[in-house]
């Protein structure tokens, strides 16, 4: 586990995310579970949507395992092979009854348009603080602001030179979009929080997500290693070299000479 927490710590000196980034695993069996991972329904007592479990690990420094039975969210359970949409009825109904759909026909695009699992056996979704992580990550969450993100998408495009592809729903986002979306493309995405980050993880205002695969994160911390060398940082360095003014265009360093005074 040490090559990827030495990353975690990485990650903290040369972007310094004011949370901890979060490693994500899919297991298969029981018994790869972390021995100390809480579990919601067993040790919290509450079902709760994934998206609480990297709030959990990435603020609290827990180690969080979700399986069909602790998760309590609709949406999450279709997009990773919990329990399927079968009848598209219902879902259709809410999406419309929310106006996240203008009409049947959008819902039914909204519905199609969500990135799915497809492993052939129920995952169990793992959520651990990188910097410590119990398990080796398929794919990591880092939450930052948008100066932030700058710096990790120099990172993540340093290799290869090619722009980020990302999709932007307002729906099911650091789960799906996030989690689903990296995991299947091999690949970095940039998400912007949905409601439920917000509403049930805490998600902040400020903060944005990227959601990495594992197999490319050594490059984006190599990306940002080399490119904080020549001076790309953050936090970002402001240009001061300059000679203030006020006024009307007058140098600072006139305004009390005699001949502006009294003006």
């Amino acid at each position: 586990m040490e090559q990827w927490m030495q990353m975690g710590r990485k990650l903290r000196e040369l972007v310094n995310p004011s949370t901890m980034p979060v490693a994500v695993k899919f297991l298969k069996e029981e018994n790869q579970v972390p021995v100390k991972a809480r579990r919601p329904l067993r040790d919290l007592k509450v079902k709760m949507a994934p998206c609480q479990g990297a709030a959990m690990a990435r603020l609290y420094g827990w180690t969080v395992a979700f399986t069909r039975e602790d998760q309590g969210c609709a949406i999450a359970a279709h997009t990773y092979g919990w329990e399927r949409v079968r009848d598209a009825t219902g879902a259709i109904s809410f999406l419309t009854r929310m106006n996240y759909a203008s009409d049947e026909k959008s819902a039914v695009e909204v519905l199609e348009g969500f990135r799915q699992l497809e492993m052939g056996y129920d995952p169990i979704v793992v959520y651990s603080p990188l910097e410590r992580t119990k398990v080796e990550p398929d794919v990591i969450l880092i939450y930052v602001n948008p100066a932030q993100m700058m710096r990790l998408i120099h990172g993540a495009t340093h290799r290869s030179g090619k722009p980020l592809e990302s999709s932007f729903s307002g729906r099911a986002a650091s789960c799906t979009e996030g989690v689903i979306g990296a995991y299947l493309d091999e690949d970095a995405k940039v998400v912007v929080p949905g409601n439920g980050d917000r509403v049930w993880a805490g998600c902040q205002d400020h903060e944005m997500v990227m959601a990495i695969h594992a197999g490319k994160l050594e490059e984006l911390v190599e990306g940002l290693e080399r490119t904080h060398k020549t001076g790309i940082r953050y936090p970002i360095p402001t240009y001061l070299r300059f000679q203030p003014e006020v006024g009307f265009s007058i140098p600072l360093s006139d305004i009390f000479k005699s001949e502006y005074a009294g003006k």
